[in-house]
Order: C-alpha cells, then structure tokens, then sequence
C-alpha cells in the first residue's frame, strides 16, 4: 500500500506563505526600513529580546521585525472528493508520456505571523499594509507538483487577529508590542504520481488446451487489445448542425471534413455526449453512422453537441476499471 514518495506540497506552502510577506517596510522619522522575517516560533525571539534588554547592544535583536510558523494540520471534509477518482495530464518536459494521480486531499494548514515591534506606529504600519489583502481570504498560486506542473489557487483566509503589549519592570525594560495574525491556507496533498501506461493491459492472450496429460492439443488462441470507448485527449473535432433523435443514422455536422477517412479496418470510432458511434461512411456535410457500440446506449443529440474523436492517443489514458471494448482475433489450431 505504502510506497516511497515526496512532493513538498506541505514545504512548498510554507515558503509561499512566507513571501506573501517578505516586503514589508515601516517609515520612520529620517528612513524607512524593510521588516526582517523569520520562520520560526515567536516565543525563541522574545526569549532572546528578553536576554539582551539594554537598547545600545548591537547583539540585541532589531525591532521592528516578524515571524512565522507553521502550527497545525487538518483534514477538510468540506472540499472531499472521490478518493478513487484519477486525472491524467501530459508530461510536461516532452509533452509525450501521460501521467496519472489521485484526486488530491484536501488539508488546511494553521499559520501564525507575529509582528513585534518597540513603537506603536511600527506596528500599526505593517498591519496596516496586511489586513486590506485578506477579505478574508488572499488566493495563493502555489506549483504543488512540480513533476506534473500541478498549480492551485490556495486560499489564505485571516482568520483573527490578537494584540498584546508587554510592559514590565522599570523604564530601562524593552517594551515589545506583538501583533499575532492567524491564518488557515486550505492546500491539497497529492499522492504518488505515476506513469499512466503502467496500470493500462496492452495485450492479453488467452490459449485453451484440451487432451489429457499424455497428449495435450492447443486449439484456440484469443488475444485481445485494450480500445477505449470514449475520448480523454478532450480532442473535439466538429459539432452537430442538427438535432439527432434515437433512431437517426446520418448524422449532419458544422464541418465534416474534419472527420478522419475511414481506416482500412473499417473501425473508425467518435465519442457524441457519452454515446460511442462507429463511421460507415462519410459524406461532404455528414457521416452514416452506427449508434451505441460497446454497450454505450443510443441517446438524443442537441444541434451544436460535441463531435469528438477516439484515437490511440485515448487507448494509452483508459482508467483502471473503465468497461472499454476490445478488437481481437480467432486463431486455430488442428
């Protein structure tokens, strides 16, 4: 069940989170200076503002200055889909082989910013130029598989937003302002991504023996190739000029031209709203067909419906389970 595999889906949502935030400036009397930003939890810097308070060290850490950290994990049932559910897209450094993955997850993952700054204008500025994004939530284009080319639009919602001032001891204490902002980025984890000619049967041959075990005869070999039944290239040749009832053959169409020339076989398959229908011939405006093949039902068809092709290219992308149909051949044996 389990096997090796890593995405950097959760790694790769936290730095885009970061950069969300990484330019953030304050303007002050005679300068204006960029806010540092820091992964990691808000308690380490206050512990070392807290272990360093003389103003005049340079060791001390600079305020204004924020963190962030990743604080927690769930599941979202809201956004589930089908787990079984596959999608196959092209590889996309040659555009060639097909891949395949499951229908990602969906997880929301639990942000904190913590803006800490000396003065109160500090902290004003930077918070200011945060909330106006967030109503509430920021769309985040995240790659999260790269080996697919898999982007998402990740919400970010602003879910609260705290205030605290420390003030203790005397007036030589460093007084830190910490502005805490919490978030939930609703990303997808995806499973392992394979090659999706893997799982897909390319020839089976089935050989029936009869005799006894002193003499046994081969008679019929049958071997069968996997043909898909409807299209998955999402290949759309023409459209219907007419509307088509259950028991029309001769189908009208916008361009018929774009249909392929009959092959020599004779098997020339499209795909019409789930209904697969074999060519018999073609005309300049239209194409005799036979309708429902492979156990696909004859249905009605509106003027303007999608003509679509089903070619080797759809052979290579059947889904696991798919009731596809079969060409093969009869050969016996004395």
């Amino acid at each position: 069940m389990f096997e090796y595999f890593y995405n950097e889906i959760l790694r790769r949502t936290i730095i885009a989170f970061g950069t969300l935030f990484n330019g953030i400036s304050v303007k002050q009397t005679n300068s204006t200076i960029r806010v540092p930003l820091a992964y990691g939890p808000t308690q380490k810097f206050l512990a070392r503002l807290e272990q360093t308070p003389d103003l005049n060290k340079s060791t001390a850490i600079t305020l204004p200055r924020m963190s962030f950290e990743f604080t927690g994990l769930t599941y979202d049932p809201s956004r589930k889909v089908t787990t079984t559910q596959t999608f196959t897209v092209k590889n996309p450094t040659d555009g060639k082989d097909s891949r395949k993955a499951f229908m990602p997850v969906p997880y929301n993952m639990q942000f904190e910013l913590a803006i800490m700054c000396k003065l109160n204008d500090d902290a004003l500025q930077i918070t200011e130029q945060i909330l106006p994004y967030f109503q509430p939530a920021y769309n985040l284009t995240v790659e999260l598989v790269e080996s697919i080319k898999e982007k998402r639009d990740i919400p970010v919602i602003l879910e609260n937003v705290t205030m605290q001032d420390d003030y203790e001891g005397d007036f030589e204490s460093r007084r830190v302002l910490l502005y805490t902002l919490r978030f939930t980025a609703k990303t997808y984890l995806f499973g392992p991504v394979s090659d999706a000619t893997k799982d897909i049967i390319k020839k089976s041959t089935v050989t029936y023996i009869s005799g006894d075990s002193k003499s046994v005869a081969r008679d019929v070999s049958y071997t069968v190739t996997p043909r898909a039944i409807k299209n998955y290239t999402g290949v759309v040749l023409t459209n219907l000029s007419e509307n088509i009832g259950l028991s029309d053959t001769v189908f009208p169409l916008d361009d018929a031209s774009k249909i392929p020339a009959i092959p020599s076989s004779g098997k020339l398959f499209l795909e019409l709203g789930g209904e697969e229908i074999q060519v018999v011939s073609k005309d300049s405006d239209s194409i005799t067909v036979k309708r429902g093949q492979d156990g696909t039902t004859a249905i009605s068809h509106l003027k303007g419906a999608e003509v679509k092709s089903i070619t080797s290219a759809d052979n290579v992308l059947i889904e696991e389970g798919d009731d596809f149909g079969f060409d093969g051949s009869m050969e016996g044996f004395l």
